[in-house]
């Protein structure tokens, strides 16, 4: 029986709780260390993790904001923050389950928003997107990080049908420039932007996501497969691993 795309993300991800708990890839990170030192000049006095994931974001966050919120769509994953929060004594941080396109928040709730690694799999990103801008007191931060496409179609489909192979919720990763107007259309003024190179590990990329043996024959048939442009951009390796590009954006609600 067929799914919803909400239900999907959740089958996929909460059994996975405490493999995106420990992923070293996820725990840490050049973006990370400079999302930090954003929050810490900010100072929040309550901000707010969207699509928490294993809750790396909200962990920094909960160094410098009064009060941090970890949203995410599957309550197995902030059962597994809760926990991994409270390990951590970090009193300051709750929870709540929801879809970024539609937060159980009143307008102007936070005065400091993170995002990391959690747009490509919404269903809707620009109204995940007017989400964010809505729950945010104006003149209030936004940092949103993810991994993006870097644009040429060839590059771009080869990214998105290993993505898709590996994890069937994914959707789609944006270009820069789609981020770019997505978050302006959002109500949002872009004030910086960074990008930076992420070694994904195969074996590790797919175990944490449980793919499939089928489905991981069929990725490494596309890696072999590919043109020797694809093959360098991506920094196909023999084993299979590979490098993403990512996108920091630091925005202001206006």
């Amino acid at each position: 029986m067929p799914q919803s795309h909400h239900a999907l993300v959740e089958t996929q991800f909460g059994p996975r709780a405490d493999a995106y708990v420990t992923s070293p890839v996820h725990a840490a990170g050049e973006d990370l260390d400079l999302l930090d030192d954003i929050a810490a000049r900010a100072a929040p006095r309550h901000a707010l993790d969207l699509g928490t994931g294993g809750g790396h974001v909200a962990y920094r966050l909960a160094r410098h904001a009064a009060k941090v919120t970890a949203c995410d769509l599957s309550p197995q994953m902030l059962a597994a923050v809760a926990a991994t929060a409270r390990e951590k004594r970090l009193a300051n941080i709750t929870t709540q389950a929801a879809p970024a396109e539609h937060l159980p928040f009143p307008d102007v709730t936070f005065d400091f928003l993170a995002c990391r690694f959690s747009a490509h799999h919404w269903r809707g990103f620009e109204p995940g997107l007017r989400e964010a801008r809505r729950v945010l007191a104006p003149g209030s931060t936004a940092v949103f990080i993810d991994t993006i496409s870097p644009g040429p179609a060839a590059f771009d489909t080869h990214l998105q049908a290993v993505e898709l192979l590996r994890d069937t919720s994914h959707v789609r990763n944006y270009t820069a420039p789609e981020w770019l107007a997505a978050l302006s259309r959002a109500g949002f003024t872009v004030r910086t932007t960074r990008t930076f190179r992420l070694r994904m590990h195969f074996p590790t990329w797919l175990a944490r996501m449980r793919t499939p043996d089928l489905n991981a024959t069929a990725i490494r048939t596309l890696q072999q497969a590919a043109s020797s442009d694809v093959a360098a951009h991506f920094a196909i390796e023999p084993d299979g691993s590979f490098t993403l590009d990512t996108l920091l954006t630091e925005s202001v609600a206006a």
